[in-house]
C-alpha cells in the first residue's frame, strides 16, 4: 500500500477514537477499552512496521534539527510520524477522561480540552493540568504550615 493510501485509513480510525471519547459517558468502560486500548495499539503496531521497514533506508536522523528535516522528507517516514502522532495523541485523550473520571468531574467539563489533546496534543494535555490544578486549588504556604 502506498504511505497515501496508509494515511486515509489511519487519520478516520483515530477519529473514531475521538468521536467514541466525545460519547465516552453512555458507554465508559467499552469506550475506553476501544479508544484508549485497542485503537491507540493498532495506530502503534502501524507505526512500529512502518519504522521497521522503511527507517533503515531513510535519509537523517535524530542526531540533529537538520537530519530530523531530512527524515521527514521520507514519505513513509513521515507517515509513521503522523500515526505517532494519532496513536499518542488519542492514548492521551483517553487517559485524561479516565484520569478526570477518577477526579470527579463531569463529562462536559473535560470534553472542551479533547479537540485540544487532539490538535495541539501537549497544550491540551497542559489545559487538563491546568484544570485539575485550578479544581484542586493551588495550596498557599499557610496551608501547608497548618497541615504539615
Amino acid at each position: 500500500m502506498t504511505p497515501e493510501t496508509l494515511f486515509m485509513i489511519a487519520n478516520p480510525l483515530a477519529l473514531m477514537g475521538w468521536l467514541a471519547l466525545a460519547i465516552a459517558p453512555l458507554a465508559p468502560r467499552l469506550i475506553d477499552l476501544f479508544a484508549g486500548w485497542v485503537l491507540p495499539g493498532i495506530l502503534s503496531l502501524g507505526y512500529a512496521v512502518l519504522m521497521l521497514v522503511h527507517f533503515a533506508d531513510a535519509p537523517g536522523g535524530f542526531q540533529t534539527l537538520a537530519d530530523v528535516q531530512a527524515l521527514f522528507t521520507d514519505a513513509d517516514v513521515a507517515l509513521a510520524g503522523w500515526v505517532h502522532y494519532l496513536a499518542f495523541d488519542l492514548f492521551i485523550g483517553a487517559w485524561i477522561l479516565r484520569d478526570a473520571r477518577r477526579e470527579g468531574f463531569a463529562h462536559w467539563v473535560v470534553l472542551p480540552i479533547l479537540p485540544f489533546v487532539f490538535l495541539v496534543g501537549p497544550a491540551g494535555f497542559v489545559a487538563y493540568l491546568t484544570l485539575k490544578l485550578l479544581r484542586r486549588g493551588i495550596p498557599s504556604p499557610d496551608t501547608e504550615a497548618r497541615h504539615g
